[in-house]
């Protein structure tokens, strides 16, 4: 995939998310920083990339923990580092507030970050040598950004449009109408009619249309039957958890579902009743392994 001078996209697994690096003669910034436990790798790659050239500017699409854990590692390495988030959360991230933000409940991780400022949606700033339009993407996460490039007609589409889908509509587990948000989403970028979409996770493509339209219809099959919205939440929670540890006891898996509140609210608000609450993760973890996503035997569940 050719991109214009000056971007280069890290493609990273699943469990981070792409991180963007856009240079200009005077500027450098990354978009998405990745997961925590891969900061490191994160850093190497920036490093590689960079030669020795500061990094100005990180900008974060939005704060969940696949996006933003590399922060507090990036914010050491480069002390001078301006760090730019979307505003509806800027409040938790100072004073550090790990339920609000998400890490606690979802049973994942992400250090400690500060911030700089916040990307203000109907705005505009300068990356590399380069402006880029912020607009408000919200859906899979209420207070996501995407960012446009108005000359080559690039988006960095973040979770909110991906080659084959979107990210889970975390929202919709708290009960708001939030399948209508991603439903704006998609017209909003439709209208900005990118030539070529930087994804927050997989390949950069060009066919948006079917990238579109195979977002629609998976946004109305959830909107037509919510449950299996929900259920499906519950597997990448699941997944996501097999995707950092790759190979775990499943006595210990059990326990971090056990202790993870997403996964019980979840369980209390769609799971079957009289189901006992090991069984219900059980019977999810059977279907990820139906599906090819995961392999179990009796003493331990591992990533596939």
């Amino acid at each position: 995939m050719q991109f214009p001078q000056g971007i280069t996209l890290f493609e990273r697994g699943w469990l981070s998310s792409n991180n963007i690096l856009i240079r200009g003669k005077t500027q450098c910034a990354l978009v998405d920083s990745g997961y925590a436990s891969h900061a490191t790798q994160t850093l190497g790659l920036l490093q590689a990339a960079l030669q020795g050239q500061p990094l100005d500017l990180l900008l974060n699409t939005h704060l969940h923990s696949d996006h933003c854990g590399g922060n507090a590692l990036l914010q050491v390495a480069y002390p001078q580092l301006c760090t730019l988030i979307p505003p509806g959360h800027a409040r938790f991230v100072t004073p550090w507030d790990p339920v609000a933000l998400s890490y606690q409940p979802t049973g994942q991780i992400c250090p400690p970050f500060g911030y700089s400022t916040t990307l203000q949606p109907n705005t505009e700033i300068i990356l590399g040598d380069q402006p880029w339009q912020i607009h408000a993407a919200p859906g899979h996460d209420p207070h996501s950004v995407i960012l446009f490039q108005p000359e080559h007609r690039l988006l960095i589409s973040a979770d909110a449009l991906w080659e084959n889908g979107f990210g889970v509509v975390f929202p919709e587990l708290d009960g708001a109408d939030a399948f209508t948000e991603v439903a704006q989403t998609l017209e909003v970028i439709e209208a900005l009619a990118p030539r070529l979409i930087i994804p927050g996770h997989g390949a950069a493509f060009s066919d948006v249309a079917e990238a579109l339209a195979r977002a629609r219809r998976r946004l109305d099959s959830f909107a037509q039957a919510p449950e299996r919205h929900i259920r499906y939440a519950a597997k990448v929670l699941l997944k996501f958890k097999l995707l950092e540890v790759q190979n775990v006891p499943l006595a210990s898996l059990l326990q971090w579902a056990q202790s993870t509140p997403l996964l019980h609210h979840i369980y209390q608000s769609s799971g079957p009743a009289g189901q006992p609450f090991q069984d219900w993760v059980l019977a999810l973890l059977d279907e990820l392994v139906r599906s090819g996503a995961a392999s179990r035997d009796q003493q331990s569940v591992s990533n596939t």
